[in-house]
């Protein structure tokens, strides 16, 4: 089946789940793990992008995120590339850390938002990584710690989370605090990494009993929400969410744009494709694969493809732009 594509506009508010490949470690201590943390800091304060909820694990992390301005596959690049070349530097490794495609859920603010937190935080929890409550709260690996005012991450956006407990932080925190620990009883939540009212609803059977019944229920894995909530997002997706629906435009459009910036060069399209590094033709390659990734939101894997070289040398191009 053909990958979706993501769903994102400016603001969106998003399930981030990012997995090593082949289930490995892509944490081996805390030195990584604080690594990554200061880059999803960054990044985070760097693009304008929210940071709400988040936990590491050994294989896998969470994050509860709005995208800012630039959109979520900009982020989610900078940090998945700088965060794999730094591990496999340290680790002297080569090769892929993460699964190809982290999930991103699309999800209903209103009627998700505190679950999603309380889910996520409580995932060191669930996998024996802390004991207790009073351990999570001092666990510098997640976000709960600075909601209950026990870690400083400033970059993390936490008076927004609180605001949905009180007013007043004291007040807050201690509901909060409260309500997560309510939540430890409840185990493992599928509905709130399945994404889509398929999950919500109970799976597939519940989805075909209410259509058997006369009721028109819209569902979409990308998106966890009410019906009313998926038509809307899915009616909103803007141009460049549009142009990844359709591979055959997509391709077509990355082609007419090589060509154009070949002619405007002066050169032919056939060397750049050959992978030639004569004269002009390596910057022109990495200013095509800059525009095709930050603004087109163009797979690392299609990039290489259509510019004659391998995906780890424009993952060093984007890196070496993304640092001048």
């Amino acid at each position: 089946m053909p990958r979706q594509a993501r769903l994102d506009v400016a603001g969106t508010l998003h399930h981030i789940i990012l997995r090593g490949i082949e289930k490995r470690q892509i944490f081996d201590d805390n030195l990584d793990r604080e690594t990554f943390v200061n880059r999803m800091g960054q990044l985070a304060l760097e693009t304008k992008t929210k940071i709400y909820a988040w936990s590491l694990l050994t294989n896998h992390a969470h994050l509860l995120m709005r995208s800012g301005p630039e959109g979520l596959p900009q982020y989610m690049r900078r940090l998945l590339t700088g965060y794999a070349q730094a591990y496999n530097r340290r680790h002297k490794r080569y090769g892929h850390l993460f699964q190809n495609r982290y999930k991103s859920i699309v999800c209903e603010e209103d009627v998700y938002f505190q679950e999603l937190a309380r889910y996520i935080h409580l995932n060191p929890f669930r996998a024996g990584l802390v004991q207790n409550l009073e351990q999570l709260d001092r666990y510098l690996w997640s976000g709960h710690g600075v909601l209950i005012g026990k870690v400083n991450y400033s970059w993390q956006d936490a008076d927004y989370v609180l605001s949905w407990f009180g007013k007043r932080a004291g007040q807050a925190r201690r509901i909060y605090r409260r309500f997560i620990s309510e939540g430890i009883k409840q185990g493992h939540r599928p509905e709130l990494v399945g994404g889509g009212l398929i999950r919500s609803l109970g799976g597939w059977s519940a989805v075909k009993s209410l259509r058997r019944s006369g009721q028109n229920v819209l569902t979409d894995e990308r998106i966890l929400g009410t019906d009313d909530f998926v038509e809307r997002v899915l009616g909103e997706a803007d141009l460049s969410a549009k142009r990844l629906f359709s591979s055959r435009l997509r391709d077509k459009e990355v082609r007419q744009h090589i060509e154009e910036k070949c002619k405007k060069e002066g050169i032919f399209m056939r060397e750049l494709q050959m992978g030639s590094r004569r004269g002009v033709i390596p910057g022109i390659r990495s200013d095509l694969a800059w525009k095709l990734a930050r603004d087109w939101g163009i797979p690392l894997a299609e990039i290489a493809r259509q510019l004659g070289v391998s995906t780890s040398a424009i993952s060093q191009i984007l890196l070496r732009r993304s640092k001048a």
